[in-house]
């Protein structure tokens, strides 16, 4: 008889709605709308690409420099911007880097010079490397872990998602204004949330005097560093020879670099990354899938705006709009996540999420000069929604149980890296594939469908395959269950 009350009780438990006071739900609502500004950034500045290349004069080398600007300075900074948050403080770092955020935003709504608008990108995702995984840690310290931080992680990370895919449709609505509206739109909610983050983000104090003697600053250069000169090497060689002395050259010393990164994680007293910590439960694989995930989307998109704008003549908000389900499916996800994480498993999730992003991409390959957009796209869309809906959450949770909160701001910074710096150098090889060949490299040349659909057509099959690839890995058997991991 006791034995069975303890289960009824255990079951009770987990049917149980989590319930959350006001200043709990307000500081979701602070953490989750600048997580989403940040995803909101990334695909606005999409969108308005083509827009900004006409302005400027910009080819698809150069352009491709102002996604990644924005995505490397988030990525390499990602690591120390965690362990800072650990150890200085996560409020204070949060509303310090959202602020600088703000103004960076403004700035590069303001700027005509292309080099300065590319060092603003830059700013804004250094600032964006400290708000995200304080934010996160923020979470994982503030709800109790199990289906309460289960929910607010699911509900925190759908609306990245969210924010990434309905930023497609609000940078349609601002590029036909000015793609400037695209950084301008920014700075009003940045400021707001600063304020309310003020009265709702609990103060918590820094770490002790022990354990707060460096903070690995020579790791983040080394990282920061090796991971512009990769991507920036990758960029140039077709221009430059894949044999050239340059790209040799510059692939030597970017190894070297990342090499010297390396070395400092396993001497430095405090380093950005503990290697042992990829052994815990799920956090490699899930590492691995968030760069898969990410890291193709981003390029798919890439290449969708400009193929879709430059050669078909959608307009920015025509092409928002077709791409509209896959964010409306990601949000309408939200209220429901964290459930589905409950019953089926957080690694079911993911296997599924991937398996349908796959998909996608090998149907889209059919797309030709003429697509129909409810045979030929839609259905692609839908399944990129499914996919993110299903997997970006799942890939969250895997990557942060069983942490102790010591170092959730490191897990959080690293899962944060894995999707920004993946998919900074999955775009770069996509760049890579298609640039330096005639009209795909020069927006003012004139413009053959089919021949701009074959250039594009590598960077397509490399979305396809790498998702493939971050499939295989999520699939692969466990070496080590850990209990506090979610799902099985």
């Amino acid at each position: 008889m006791t034995s069975t009350s303890t289960l009824e009780r255990a079951a009770g438990d987990r049917l149980a709605p989590v319930q959350w006071t006001r200043a709990q739900w307000m500081l979701l609502l602070v953490l989750c709308t600048v997580l989403a500004l940040d995803a909101l950034d990334v695909s606005m500045v999409g969108v308005a690409l083509p827009s900004i290349g006409a302005e400027l004069h910009l080819g698809t080398e150069s352009l491709q420099w102002i996604v990644s600007a924005y995505v490397l300075g988030y990525g390499s900074l990602l690591l120390l911007g965690g362990r800072m948050a650990d150890l200085l403080g996560r409020r204070r770092i949060f509303l310090i880097a959202l602020s600088v955020f703000a103004a960076a935003s403004l700035l590069g709504g303001l700027v005509d010079d292309p080099a300065l608008l590319i060092a603003t990108r830059f700013v804004k995702g250094l600032a964006a490397a400290f708000t995200a995984p304080a934010g996160f840690s923020i979470i994982t310290t503030n709800f109790a872990e199990g289906r309460e931080r289960n929910r607010a992680v699911s509900i925190f990370t759908t609306f990245g998602a969210s924010g990434f895919s309905l930023g497609l449709v609000v940078g349609g609505l601002m590029t036909a204004l000015s793609w400037r509206w695209t950084f301008l739109v920014s700075v009003p909610v940045a400021v707001a949330v600063v304020i309310l983050g003020l009265k709702y983000i609990p103060r918590d104090s820094a770490a002790g005097k022990e354990q707060d003697s460096g903070h690995d600053v020579w790791g983040a250069v080394t990282l920061a560093a090796g991971m512009l000169g990769l991507v920036y090497t990758l960029v140039s060689a077709p221009g430059n020879g894949w044999g050239s002395v340059a790209t040799i050259a510059g692939f030597v010393a970017s190894a070297a670099v990342l090499a010297a990164f390396a070395v400092i994680e396993n001497r430095v007293k405090h380093p950005l990354i503990r290697f042992s910590i990829l052994k815990e439960g799920w956090v490699a694989r899930a590492n691995l899938s968030a760069v898969g995930l990410f890291g193709s989307y981003l390029s798919f998109q890439f290449i969708l705006t400009l193929y879709l704008q430059s050669v078909l003549g959608w307009s920015p908000l025509g092409m928002a709009l077709a791409l509209l389900p896959t964010g409306l499916l990601v949000a309408s996800s939200a209220p429901f996540a964290d459930r589905l994480i409950d019953r089926f498993g957080a690694p079911r999730l993911i296997l599924t999420g991937l398996a349908s992003l796959t998909l996608g991409y090998v149907l889209f390959l059919r797309v030709g000069t003429s697509p129909n957009y409810v045979t030929d796209i839609l259905p692609s869309v839908l399944l990129l929604g499914v996919g993110f809906a299903l997997a970006f959450p799942s890939i969250n949770v895997q990557a942060t149980a069983g942490i102790r909160n010591a170092e959730q701001g490191l897990a959080a910074g690293l899962i944060q890296t894995s999707t920004q710096v993946g998919a900074a150098l999955v775009l770069a090889v996509t760049t890579a594939m298609v640039s330096g060949h005639g009209n795909a490299s020069d927006p003012g040349a004139a413009v053959d469908a089919a021949a701009m659909l074959e250039q594009y057509r590598p960077g397509l099959i490399l979305s396809a395959a790498v998702a493939v690839t971050a499939l295989v890995i999520a699939s692969a058997p466990s070496r080590r269950r850990k209990t506090a991991t979610t799902g099985s």
